[in-house]
């Protein structure tokens, strides 16, 4: 697979305690087989689905124990030098450019809105072999409590195009603010971001919202629960398929999303 263009998704992975159960979860509800784990690189193991790679889990190092969460990381084509627009774009690194044997470099950040992400510059690893369909990538959003901040900084460190999402005077969206970055063109949609409003509590920071696709939302949103995770959202209809936000047992977020099933008409972007 080519390599993603600068600020493009590119991979996905997450800290696990019980890294079995992770497996065993998310084999029922996204269909993932798992490789070996590589005890070179603290047990990281690749998740596949249709035996392409689509994501990664690892047990947390010593002193990382907690709260398990989705890393979405963004392509680099030179992890020092995005690194330093992170800082000068008023971003804070969690992680120095760190190099990961041969396989490539990586950072983490979090955005001045508090979002944590990952920057990815590949070697060997050049990221997704499987985007956009069934057990796979789909969409990620910036939920951000600072939307200035956050849409400033992204705008500064790659080089997306920026569309305000025209909601018009539906009372069923009043006061969201979404948008879309894009690279390339504004066919080209990467990213989304959206404002967190009163209904997400205060004690939610700003976070990076992973969507995954499915070719069922209510069944994955079943499993999830008998799995023991909680559904936070939906599952709901919208002109870009049906979808949820949803937790694992161990709390990390993400969503699910039936991309064959579309309501209503698409939104305009200016």
């Amino acid at each position: 697979m080519a390599e993603f263009p600068e600020g493009a998704p590119c991979w996905v992975d997450a800290m696990f305690s019980d890294l079995e159960g992770a497996k065993t979860f998310y084999s029922d509800v996204l269909g993932w087989t798992f490789g070996e784990a590589s005890s070179e690189y603290g047990n990281y193991t690749q998740a596949y689905s249709d035996g392409k790679a689509v994501a990664a889990v690892v047990p947390p190092m010593p002193g990382q124990e907690g709260h398990s969460q989705w890393c979405l990381y963004l392509a680099s084509h030179d992890a020092e030098a995005t690194a330093g627009k992170i800082k000068t774009a008023g971003g804070e690194l969690l992680m120095e450019p760190m190099q990961v044997g041969d396989f490539g470099t990586m950072a983490i950040a979090k955005e001045p809105s508090g979002a944590v992400f990952g920057v990815w510059q590949p070697g060997e690893h050049k990221g997704f072999e499987k985007l956009g369909e069934q057990g796979s990538y789909a969409w990620a959003e910036f939920f951000s409590r600072d939307v200035a901040k956050a849409d400033a900084f992204l705008s500064k460190v790659f080089p997306y195009g920026v569309q305000q999402m025209d909601l018009g005077d539906s009372p069923e969206v009043s006061g969201m603010d979404f948008k879309v970055f894009s690279l390339g063109s504004h066919e080209n949609p990467v990213l989304g971001r959206m404002n967190m409003g009163t209904d997400f509590p205060p004690e939610v920071p700003s976070y990076v919202q992973v969507y995954f696709a499915v070719p069922d939302c209510d069944e994955a949103v079943a499993k999830t629960q008998a799995h023991g995770g909680k559904l936070h959202f939906g599952p709901m209809d919208s002109p870009f398929g049906r979808f949820a936000a949803v937790a694992d047992p161990q709390g990390a977020a993400f969503a699910v999303i039936d991309r064959a099933k579309t309501v209503g008409e698409m939104p305009k972007f200016a």
